[in-house]
């Protein structure tokens, strides 16, 4: 073999070797990867089945109800951009600043009749939430700003759950 052919198969088993690198690389990712829609591009384009994907939105006032499936309490509430609206069912204990017209973004997937199954829900919040301990120091402190909101409340203090018969 010559001076030239040897550089060729160097070249063409680098090429090949980079390749297949690229190619298991891309794979294990796209596996790992946890795509963001709102409720609308759901309501039009839902994702493949078994694929995760997180929804995020504001909670529809008036939604959140406590059911029960399988024997254990479920959390159901839907989840709205305003032009479309996800239900999502969580089976845990949602954060403290969860809460009816609050931000939030759920981690889950998308069930056989349309809902989503969640596994994580995480409540958002803008620049101007005070935490209630700050907020009790300040009014304490005679700095509290009258123009601020108040505090979020927790979910469950705003509003009790109310039983709802589980879907079949």
């Amino acid at each position: 073999m010559t001076r030239k052919h040897r550089r060729l198969v160097v070249l063409i088993s680098c090429l090949f070797g980079l390749g297949a690198g690229v190619g298991l690389t891309l794979t294990a990712l796209s596996d790992n990867v946890v795509f963001f829609v709102a409720p609308s591009d759901l309501a039009s384009k839902p994702p493949r089945a078994g694929r995760s994907f997180r929804i995020g939105g504001l909670v529809e006032p008036g939604s959140v109800s406590q059911i029960r499936q399988d024997g254990k309490p479920v959390m159901q509430f839907r989840v709205t951009d305003g032009k479309a609206a996800a239900t999502v069912y969580y089976a845990g204990v949602l954060p403290d600043l969860f809460r009816e017209g609050q931000g939030v973004v759920v981690l889950g997937m998308l069930r056989p009749d349309g809902d989503i199954a969640a596994s994580e829900v995480l409540a958002k919040h803008d620049e101007t939430y005070m935490p209630p301990e700050v907020s009790d120091a300040l009014k304490k402190a005679g700095q509290w700003a009258p123009a601020a909101p108040p505090p979020a409340k927790p979910a469950m203090d705003f509003r009790p759950a109310t039983p709802v018969p589980a879907k079949p």
